[in-house]
Formats: C-alpha cells, structure tokens, sequence
C-alpha cells in the first residue's frame, strides 16, 4: 500500500472514529471536526481536500457510516436517540430516525443495507434497530379527501406552532423493524446482507457469537433469530429451536391421540391460523414444501390398528 495523503490539524479523536466509502467514483473519508460537538469533516479522497463541514448533532460524535455508493452518510452522537442521515457531498440532511426516548445509549455500530433502503443501528443495549428510508418525492403528495387524511394535515399545521425541539420530534420517524438479543451490555456490529434471496440482518458480539435473522421488508416488526454460530473456534452452529417452523412428526396413533386439541398453526412459530406468515416474520425458502402431500404416508396418516368393534368380536367366543 502507498500513503497519499496524511490529515494533520485534526480534533483529538481518542476512539479512532472514522469512515471510509468503498465506491471508487465517490471516495470520501469522514471524521469528527471537534472533540465537542458532532462536527463531521468530509474529506475528498480524489482532490485530497476538505469538501464541507456537516453540523450533524449537538453532542459527540459515536458513529458514522457510508452506504455502498458513497452518496449517503449516517450519523450518531453519544446520546445514541437521534440517528441522521446526510447527502454526500453537499451534506444536506434527507433523514433523521429517533430510536428512543427512555435512556441514552452507546451506538455500537450503524450500516446500510446494499440498496440502501434500509439502515440498521447496534448499541450496548438488547436491541438492534433498522430504519426504512423512503423514496424522497420533489413535493408533498395531496392529502386524501378523508378524515384520517384531514387529521394529519390538521397536525401538522400544529406542530409549526410548537417549539422546534417538539416538531422535530413528532417529525422523527420510527424504527421499521427490530432484532432482539439475548443479552445486553456487550460491544456488537450489525450489518444488513441478502442471503439465499432473502434480506438477512447478522450481528456479531464481543463474545464471538454471530446472530442471523430474518427481516421482512415489507411488513418488519419483529425479525426473527434464526441460527446463532460461535466464532471461537468450535465450529458449531446451532438452529433456533423456539422459531423452528417444523413441528415434530408422531411416533404412533397413541402419541397422535395424547397431543393437546390445539390447532397446529396456533403451535407453530411464524405461523398463522391461515398457514400464512405473521407480521414480520419471513418463512425461509428451504421450508416450504418440496412436493405433493402423499396421502398413504404413514408418518402423515398413522394407521389404525384395532378399534373397539374388532376388540369385542375376539372376545366373544363362536
């Protein structure tokens, strides 16, 4: 590798914050522009120049990250409650996501999806966070002829009048889906990936464990864990058995007899009374069926072996 450029007459940086894009046609770093607030400093990789300073947060800084094109960054200070995301390189804001109000936190890590329709925050909490950005429309769309359509447009003439830390709350957007850990208080990295066709959210801890789940993106809500692997050598993977969609088959009518009356969609994880999935629950491909129901399968249809009538007919003597 050949150094090209070393940035003197920087901030003090003690946690080694920055970001780099990875598109070759819009190479920029990005790093904080004061130990203070949360400046952020784009830095043209090209021209090896300072493009602009974005006033990002009130606070320090505690993440930053660029989409696969380079032309989107988001941002996170210490309070870890407001995340932006900026156009690169004008850096004007597009996005600002709120992903709470009850308690500050330390962001762990932020990372677009690569179509970058979505982002995804970790912090030392139990949570991880994916934000949904929206196709931004050059004007407003016309309210609907409706009661709900009126009600909106009622409240958002009102929140003008309010002070402008309160409007900018009510206009914060929510977190699109969510991903829970088991376990709270350990440094992670999230990252978004499409695998087997089907969006993935993977977060890997401190404690070398790497979590994959299923996001559905058009519903989200809850994504669901689907396999936890350990990093630490053993090589071991194991299924989630609370989310696995395959119910254990009878071992005989006996066994078929004694299960409980409950429907099994009603046991089954993932699953409605329909057969459809739930709200955001994505059924991998690998589970659907890969052929016809057979009908003479024994494990399906566990035979009969006596009944009460041919009991009877034994019993009484000829």
């Amino acid at each position: 590798m050949k150094l090209l450029k070393t940035i003197l007459d920087i901030p003090a940086n003690p946690t080694g914050l920055c970001a780099l894009s990875i598109n070759h046609s819009n190479s920029y770093v990005a790093y904080p522009g004061s130990l203070t607030t949360g400046e952020i400093v784009l830095y043209d990789g090209h021209s090896l120049k300072p493009v602009c300073t974005i006033a990002a947060h009130e606070g320090t800084l505690a993440a930053i990250a660029f989409n696969s094109s380079g032309s989107r960054l988001a941002s996170a200070s210490e309070k870890g409650t407001v995340i932006r995301v900026f156009s690169v390189p004008d850096g004007q804001k597009l996005y600002e996501f709120r992903r709470g109000m009850k308690r500050y936190v330390t962001i762990s890590s932020l990372a677009f999806s690569m179509d970058s329709q979505f982002l995804c925050a970790s912090s030392n909490t139990e949570t991880v966070h994916i934000f949904k950005l929206e196709h931004l429309a050059n004007s407003r769309p016309e309210e609907p002829s409706t009661w709900t359509g009126y009600m909106g447009k009622m409240f958002l003439a009102a929140s003008s009048y309010l002070p402008t830390q309160v409007s900018d709350m009510m206009n914060q957007d929510r977190a699109f889906a969510t991903g829970r850990l088991g376990f709270s208080g350990h440094r992670n990295i999230c990252t978004l990936a499409t695998i087997q066709k089907l969006p993935r959210l993977l977060v890997v801890s401190s404690s070398g464990h790497l979590y994959v789940y299923n996001l559905d993106p058009q519903d989200g809500g809850d994504c669901v864990l689907i396999k936890t692997h350990s990093l630490l050598g053993s090589g071991t993977s194991e299924e989630n058995k609370e989310n696995d969609l395959r119910p254990p088959l009878p071992q005989s009518y006996a066994a078929t007899v004694a299960r409980p009356s409950a429907s099994a969609a009603s046991t089954v994880p993932g699953y409605s009374e329909d057969g459809g999935a739930l709200r955001g629950e994505v059924i991998p491909e690998h589970e659907f069926a890969t052929g016809p129901v057979c009908l003479d399968d024994e494990n399906e249809f566990p035979p009969i072996t006596s009944c009460r009538g041919d009991q009877q007919d034994k019993a009484t003597p000829s």
